[in-house]
């Protein structure tokens, strides 16, 4: 764990950090790893964060924002698989940025390479989507129907934010091409 400063703020912010993947230096602003926290939330809590950093969290879309908004940033997306056997997986976009909240939390992203498929690139250009702020493209709530709030565009093919181990379909903690409609990943 670490004390952050995103905006230079005298408060900071306390991240989880990686320093062993690919190098190390990742801050980690989401993690999926067991079930213990329930991503299903309003915007509010997408807003500012919620989770505890030693096992599952959000750190919040503004934190998000100001990590991303000062210079080149690297997302990298760390995916499990459930088996038998198990099977891992990675995406990283050379260029990431969330927007604020007047823009509804916009995501950019592009520059893919991995091992994953680039199917975060659908949801480029989208605003974040909660149960009570529907901003996908569809008449529906993606948030509503899938039970986690994401960049939907019109729902699919990401949602790192929903049910845990879900066998229901694509409400699962999904990235469609390596778990399908109807798996959930273990690990984000």
């Amino acid at each position: 764990m670490y004390t952050i400063y995103p905006d230079d703020d005298s408060n900071g912010v306390i991240v989880r950090c990686d320093m062993d993947t690919d190098g190390g230096g990742w801050t980690v602003f989401q993690r999926r790893v067991g079930g213990s926290i329930i991503f299903d939330r309003l915007w509010t809590g997408y807003k500012s964060g919620f989770g505890n950093k030693s096992t599952e969290y959000w750190l919040g879309l503004n934190n998000i924002h100001k990590l991303t908004s000062h210079g080149n940033v690297t997302l990298r997306v760390d995916l499990i698989i459930p088996g038998p056997p198990q099977r891992s997986a990675y995406a990283v976009y050379s260029i990431f940025t969330v927007g604020d909240e007047s823009s509804k939390y916009i995501l950019t992203v592009a520059g893919y390479s991995g091992n994953a498929s680039d199917d975060l690139f659908t949801h480029n250009g989208m605003m974040v989507t909660t149960t009570d702020n529907d901003n996908d493209l569809i008449s529906d709530n993606c948030a509503l129907i899938y039970h986690g709030a994401f960049w939907f565009k019109d729902c699919h093919p990401v949602n790192l934010n929903g049910l845990y181990v879900s066998v229901s379909f694509y409400s699962g903690v999904v990235w469609d091409y390596l778990s399908g409609p109807w798996v959930s990943l273990i690990y984000t």
